[in-house]
């Protein structure tokens, strides 16, 4: 079975300030045990706002946003409204691309990604429209011209039913984009602390056995804009290396693995070996030294490798890949929506899964 996961990117501009309110939509077939519909509000790379088919309700993720709609109730029956009637609309599509492909059984999804940014500088906001479908690009909105492209399968968007009366798709994108800077307008600045601040994590050093590679696991820091690396010396290794993904907790924060393979390293030799880790908005990085006395391993009685903790973190993970559906599928190349380091898919985030649930 696809499993559906999100990544989400807070990666603020050096010579501007600009915000973006992205709501992302999964739609999904043949999934047992799994809502047909979620959709999700993410602000500046925050989720604030959820629905699912399963509940009917739109439910808001965040303080702010819950003081928010307790003043301005209208806003959630809009959101239920817009989720229950998007429901039947993906549901339709998916089965008119399950023709157009000529597909009948099996799983299939269908995602959208509809995003504004607002630049509180200039006021200029800039909305744009994406579709991906089975884990592959399916049609974007070009806003330039208004119409859309199918980068891989070269299909119009009348074989796929989509709208091409240029000015209802503008008309559409306008009013998408004067509501959605609104809210953003009106939801940074009480969501400024949480969005702008900066937690540091606890670093562990794990390994499951004598033999086995050690981990250096990060976990608890935000924002996301993080780097993690081992280095021999002062220099950085690019050999006996396995870089893992930064991945979200489901108190909101974000973890990161590195693994050092030291089957070659000499005892003596550990301590000019450590892992460091960097922050966005830091300045001094956290470096943890390769020593024995510091690992955590099943293997050493009484070390206490921290079973609890990871495996709330794995629970946390598996909450919420269900509760943010979409987009790891999605990320398969470079001018898509990719992961961290661009290449790697699902069969990487349950291997990263099983090397920290080990």
């Amino acid at each position: 079975m696809k499993v559906l996961f999100v990544l989400l990117l807070f990666c603020p501009a050096a010579s501007t300030v600009t915000h973006s309110l992205k709501y992302r939509l999964t739609a999904s077939s043949a999934i047992q045990d799994f809502p047909e519909f979620v959709a999700t509000a993410v602000l500046d790379g925050v989720q604030i706002g959820y629905f699912d088919s399963n509940t009917k309700t739109a439910e808001p993720s965040v303080d702010f946003a819950r003081e928010f709609v307790k003043i301005n109730p209208d806003y959630q029956k809009f959101y239920m409204h817009e989720g229950l009637a998007s429901t039947q609309i993906f549901r339709a599509r998916i089965h008119k691309l399950k023709e157009v492909f000529k597909q009948t059984e099996g799983v299939h999804i269908l995602q959208r990604l509809n995003s504004c940014e607002w630049d509180d500088d200039t006021g200029k906001a800039v909305g744009f429209y994406r579709y991906g479908y089975d884990g592959e690009d399916l049609i974007t909105l070009d806003l330039q011209t208004l119409t859309w492209i199918s980068p891989k399968h070269h299909m119009s968007a009348r074989q796929l039913a989509w709208e091409t009366n240029k000015a209802k798709v503008k008309h559409k994108i306008d009013s998408f984009t004067a509501v959605c800077s609104s809210l953003l307008k009106t939801f940074v600045q009480p969501g400024a602390f949480l969005l702008q601040r900066i937690d540091l994590p606890s670093v562990s050093l794990l390994q499951k056995s004598p033999s086995s590679p050690v981990t250096c696991h990060a976990t608890g820091f935000y924002p996301d804009g993080a780097v993690m690396f081992w280095r021999k010396d002062g220099e950085e290794l690019f050999e006996n290396v396995d870089h893992g993904e930064i991945l979200p907790n489901n108190d909101g924060s974000f973890q990161i693995s590195e693994e050092l393979n030291i089957t070659s390293v000499k005892p003596e030799d550990w301590r000019r070996y450590e892992c460091v880790f960097q922050l966005s908005g830091v300045k001094d990085d956290i470096v943890t030294k390769l020593e024995e006395a510091a690992i955590r391993s099943n293997e050493v009685p009484g070390s206490g490798f921290p079973t609890g903790p990871v495996t709330g973190v794995i629970v946390g993970l598996l909450l919420l890949s269900v509760c943010i559906a979409g987009l790891l599928i999605w990320r398969k190349n470079k001018h898509g929506f990719q992961l961290a380091n661009g290449e790697q898919g699902s069969s990487d985030e349950e291997a990263e899964l099983q090397r920290v649930r080990s």
